[in-house]
């Protein structure tokens, strides 16, 4: 089993979403209104006046690591089309 945390701009929710329901992933939880900031050239997201912009975070348990590869990849692809927004997913072994 492997657990993925996703931390995304919120302009992502729903392509999030639609990503792991295609992998067949049904359960996670979600968390709105996640400050943060890039670790090399990202811009803040607070959601103050000065940095509006929100993330969120997603945690999911997938139990076929193949699946969570291929999750992993789709949201590769997902940030590179769009990598000003800020996308990252972090995986690790669950028990």
């Amino acid at each position: 089993m492997k657990a993925l945390f996703i931390a995304f701009n919120q302009a992502y929710n729903q392509d999030i979403i639609k990503i792991l329901e295609f992998h067949g992933q049904r359960g996670f939880t979600r968390w709105t209104g996640v400050g943060g900031r890039g670790s090399s050239d990202g811009i803040p997201h607070y959601g103050d006046h000065a940095w509006p912009e929100m993330n969120q975070a997603v945690l999911s348990f997938v139990p076929d690591g193949a699946t969570a590869e291929k999750i992993i990849a789709a949201l590769g692809r997902l940030d590179a089309s769009t990598p000003a927004l800020g996308l990252r997913v972090f995986s690790w072994d669950a028990d």
